[in-house]
């Protein structure tokens, strides 16, 4: 019954309420495990005591005992530190940003192109969040990087365009030297919600393309591309409608199509939401073989997860699902980058998955 009127749920007292009831139920999860071996010592104990002695029964009750504490003790403190960790994952893990610094490495870089400031931000989901201050955080440390571009890769919203619309003022704001350019991920399609009609639907859809464009001023890049050329020498920002190939989010881009045209340009970058497009298309056939670099995000690292650099240990729920789930990957001359996302969705928080806003450098490999 937790999730009923959901989508009428606003602010802080949805995120705290939903979050609570998660990290309760993950908690008792971790608990578990320890209460089922309880139980099953006791089974046993109780069926030994009726083929031992007397005096054995007491010795296996006295040790019995002992080793049940410990073991309810255990699974007490796992659980309570599992339920305070998402708690502070709720708190301030959704929060705590995290500038990552890329110098990605283009073979035979123009040096028109030479230095070329890049920020990417993604998976805003800013119908997450339960004020205007996040989302003015988020834009004050984009604007702080002063960019040449600035790319956002899918995601603006959960389900409708009307989550969008109170945060106007603070995303129009976004600067770049040159544009903010964008593309749509699996939610921008609002997928998720029970239409009136196809009509509606439609209006719906036409409503966010709007906002992006009109609204906000971003280039919004549906299965098409943009050159920008210095001296003779051009740079292809190609961008994609979604593609996703894991979990059956739909497909609705057309690369062919955002591609043609830009196949002779000296640096190609390609805006993609979904990684695992990379996976299945971009990385695998040969007259793709020249998209120096894929821009995606989506995974959030499930928003759960391990990463401690400086000891090489990375790990999340997300890799079992997405071979490339967080930060920079390459095969041959190609590379991809996973944003790891801004905002959040479902469990309301993050532990151990930093919100993620990436400045590149482009320089010549």
């Amino acid at each position: 019954m937790l999730y009923v009127g959901y989508f009428n749920w606003h602010g802080w007292i949805k995120n705290i309420i939903v979050g609570i009831a998660q990290a309760v139920f993950i908690s008792k999860l971790f608990i578990l495990p320890f209460l089922l071996i309880d139980d099953l010592i006791r089974s046993f104990s109780w069926i030994g005591q009726r083929f031992s002695s007397s005096n054995q029964i007491a010795l296996t009750q006295k040790n019995g005992i002992s080793r049940l504490q410990f073991l309810s003790k255990a699974g007490l403190v796992l659980g309570t530190v599992s339920f305070g960790s998402f708690i502070y994952g709720i708190v301030r893990g959704a929060y705590n940003y995290k500038k990552v610094k890329v110098k990605l490495s283009i073979p035979n870089l123009p040096d028109e192109f030479k230095n070329l400031k890049i920020v990417q931000i993604s998976d805003l989901h800013v119908g997450s969040f339960a004020s205007s201050a996040p989302i003015q955080k988020i834009v004050d440390l984009i604007n702080e990087e002063n960019a040449d571009i600035v790319f956002f890769t899918g995601d603006l919203v959960n389900y409708t365009v009307d989550e969008a619309l109170r945060y106007t003022s603070i995303l129009k704001t976004i600067k770049a030297k040159t544009a903010v350019y964008s593309i749509l991920g699996n939610h921008d399609y609002g997928m998720y919600v029970d239409w009136n009609s196809k009509e509606e639907h439609a209006k719906h859809f036409q409503q966010l393309l709007d906002f992006q464009r009109k609204e906000l001023g971003w280039d919004l890049l549906m299965d098409e591309h943009r050159i920008l050329e210095i001296n003779g020498k051009k740079l292809a920002i190609i961008g994609v409608q979604y593609i996703g190939h894991n979990l059956h989010f739909g497909k609705f881009g057309n690369l062919d199509k955002a591609y043609a045209g830009a196949e002779n340009a000296d640096v190609q970058l390609l805006l993609s939401h979904d990684p695992s497009h990379w996976d299945h298309e971009v990385s695998k056939y040969e007259k793709y073989k020249n998209i120096h670099a894929t821009f995606s995000g989506h995974t959030h690292g499930f928003q759960f997860g391990i990463e401690i650099p400086k000891i090489g240990l990375k790990w999340s729920p997300s890799q079992y699902v997405y071979p490339h789930w967080a930060g920079l990957y390459k095969k041959d001359i190609q590379h991809l980058y996973v944003n790891r996302g801004a905002g959040f969705l479902g469990y309301p928080g993050r532990l151990g998955i930093s919100p993620e806003i990436t400045i590149f450098e482009l320089v010549n490999s």
